[in-house]
């Protein structure tokens, strides 16, 4: 890859998150990926994967890849960005942090659990790219104006709009 970050690349990698979900007719399947790309270094570096339902508990593709990302020991965050320095934290990582998600993140549950915009913000990640926006099969998502009240840079990746949606639905 060169200097240019290839956002197509990580989307479809969010994509491939998106297909192993469960599938259910009263939810999506949403995928998500985390990078970060360090200053110093001209690669992007996936931090953590998540995707809809994968962790116990209704969770969310956007929530599962910051708790796994969270969960990176500080050698584990040593071994994917070797020129990280070793005082570094991983709320300080994060802030850096980009988020790629096939769907734009959910700004209300029906469950009751926090939203995903919720926890991107909590997070303070640098920006979020988005596939699709959430149709209004469940609820009115306003997740991408939350990121953007929130300071949040928010980037819509064109050209697989379909195919973020049809994975979206499996199973409706």
């Amino acid at each position: 890859m060169s200097n240019a970050i290839d956002h197509v690349h990580f989307m479809r990698l969010a994509l491939n998150e998106a297909r192993k979900c469960t599938a259910t007719p009263t939810a999506f399947c949403v995928g998500a990926v985390l990078t970060l790309r360090c200053a110093n270094d001209p690669s992007t570096t996936v931090l953590a994967t998540g995707y809809s339902r994968e962790l116990p508990g209704n969770t969310h593709a956007e929530a599962n890849a910051l708790v796994k990302a969270r969960a990176l020991s500080p050698e584990a965050l040593r071994t994917l960005i070797p020129t990280i320095p070793s005082d570094v934290d991983i709320g300080t990582i994060l802030s850096e942090a980009e988020m790629y998600t096939t769907m734009e993140p959910c700004s209300v549950r029906t469950s009751g659990l926090a939203p995903c915009a919720d926890a991107l913000i909590a997070a303070n990640i640098r920006k979020c790219y988005i596939g699709v926006g959430e149709p209004d099969d469940f609820v009115k998502c306003e997740g991408a104006q939350r990121l953007v009240n929130a300071g949040i840079a928010v980037e819509w990746i064109k050209g697989l709009e379909e195919e973020c949606l049809k994975a979206a639905r499996l199973g409706h």
